[in-house]
């Protein structure tokens, strides 16, 4: 007859037991174990409670959570186990052990202990293989072989339940790892001529994507568009939807949208993803003409970015004209900028992560963008650029702070210097990915002669 399968905790009973033990004896004759209750209790040194099955139905319905222990007799018969004449190449061996995989079905976080009645080593041994954590023979049996046997048994069974946990956990961590980089943005501005650099830093813990999100394409036409955005909240849900709003911007990028009717399709995807009506994202966007010389700018909630000239110190772009977060008024508007970018230039888009860090004695001020601002030009002074601007920023304003940001941090840098491009024959070299929440590296060498954007 099928065996049922009880409710099993994840928690073994030993692990919240205050010392006594519960040991549940399986046999069809329970009268051939002559060891006595009180023998075993005072070998174990505490009180053992004994119960007995004379088969394996019996069996999963004495199965509690408080039982500690499993003594099966590997003897027992077992009636209805799927074994016929066709399954019978497999199986002397299996037929003997056709109960322990039985019991190992019905109690996987229970420790067994696997009894026979011959001498049988080779039996035994494949008793435990199969997953039994001990076995006694019948003909040795006494109180002390038995309660040491209980409690080696129901220990090794905590520690291979614990590893196996281990494991588990593990690779759940890689499998999610690999998972969020593969959704981490490439981007694609192969002929346009523009450098690209971006740093992301997710403020949940052992994550590496955050409610933050950015991405940057190369149109047909020649037009680089690029955007960065900040879902509210820090938990997997709002990564989650910001992954999902920044593939449909470049879907939607990709097919032609751009603009308001961009921003308002993106705030319907929003609306039909959000977990609830009080999420929204703020959201940045520029496009970049053809020939790198100018830009149009859309504000949706979100920090202006940062533009330096050729020669001159980094500021903000006004601000004064956006129009408001992704998901908090219907049928919003988004107003177009025009900026002029003139022929060398650096544009640096953020997140308010990098502008929230507290500053100041007993961190009562917050950095804000005119001190991320000033703290940009006097890593500029230095004669950062780059990536090495970048992560010198972020670690600034980390340590301005007092220690970690809470909030998640995205950053991007995109730069058009005519000397390089000259030397590149027209187009920047390769652009990759953003480095994610990795330590500061060394620099990368610079060519000969070689030129920096301001940024």
């Amino acid at each position: 007859m099928p065996v049922p399968v009880p409710q099993q905790r994840s928690v073994p009973a030993a692990a919240t037991s205050h010392g006594d033990l519960t040991l549940l004896v399986i046999e069809d004759d329970p009268a051939g174990t002559t060891i006595t209750v009180p023998e075993l209790s005072a070998a174990a040194g505490t009180r053992v409670r004994v119960r007995t099955a004379r088969n394996l139905t019996e069996a999963a319905r004495l199965l509690t959570d408080d039982v500690d222990c499993i003594l099966l007799d590997l003897a027992l018969p077992v009636t209805g186990t799927g074994t016929g004449p066709e399954e019978e190449h497999a199986s002397a061996r299996a037929d003997e052990l056709a109960a322990l995989t039985h019991v190992l079905r019905l109690a996987p976080l229970h420790a067994v202990l696997a009894l026979t009645a011959q001498d049988d080593t080779e039996l035994a041994a494949e008793a435990v293989r199969v997953g039994a954590q001990d076995y006694l023979f019948r003909s040795e049996l006494d109180a002390r072989v038995l309660s040491r046997a209980i409690r080696y048994a129901v220990e090794r069974k905590r520690a291979d339940t614990a590893q196996h946990q281990l494991t588990e956990s593990r690779l759940r961590a890689q499998e999610n790892a690999r998972l969020e980089r593969g959704l981490l943005p490439t981007p694609l501005l192969d002929g346009s001529g523009l450098s690209f650099a971006a740093r992301y830093r997710p403020g949940r813990s052992r994550a590496l994507l955050g409610g933050d999100f950015y991405d940057v394409v190369r149109t047909p036409d020649g037009t680089v568009h690029a955007m960065i955005g900040d879902v509210c909240g820090h938990g997997p849900d709002e990564a989650a939807l910001g992954v999902e709003l920044r593939i449909a911007w470049r879907a939607l990028t990709l097919a032609g949208l751009c603009g308001d009717d961009l921003l308002a399709t993106l705030q319907q995807v929003l609306e039909h993803e959000r977990q609830s009506e009080e999420i929204f994202a703020t959201l940045c966007t520029v496009d970049i003409a053809a020939d790198g010389r100018r830009a149009g700018l859309y504000l949706a909630g979100h920090p202006a970015p940062l533009l330096a000239r050729h020669g001159q110190p980094a500021r903000l772009l006004p601000y004064e004209d956006g129009g408001p977060a992704l998901g908090l008024l219907p049928r919003a508007r988004w107003p177009r900028r025009q900026v002029e970018l003139g022929g060398a230039w650096s544009l640096m888009l953020y997140t308010d992560g990098l502008i929230e860090g507290r500053v100041g004695t007993g961190g009562s001020e917050r950095l804000g963008q005119d001190g991320m601002a000033a703290m940009v030009n006097s890593r500029l002074e230095q004669g950062l650029a780059g990536e090495e601007l970048l992560e010198a920023a972020v670690a600034e304003v980390r340590e301005l702070n007092g220690g970690e940001l809470t909030d998640d941090v995205a950053v991007l840098l995109l730069g058009r210097d005519p000397e390089r491009i000259r030397r590149w024959g027209g187009s920047a070299p390769r652009s990759h990915p953003a480095s994610v929440d990795r330590p500061p590296s060394s620099p990368p060498a610079r060519a000969a002669g070689a030129q920096r954007p301001p940024l």
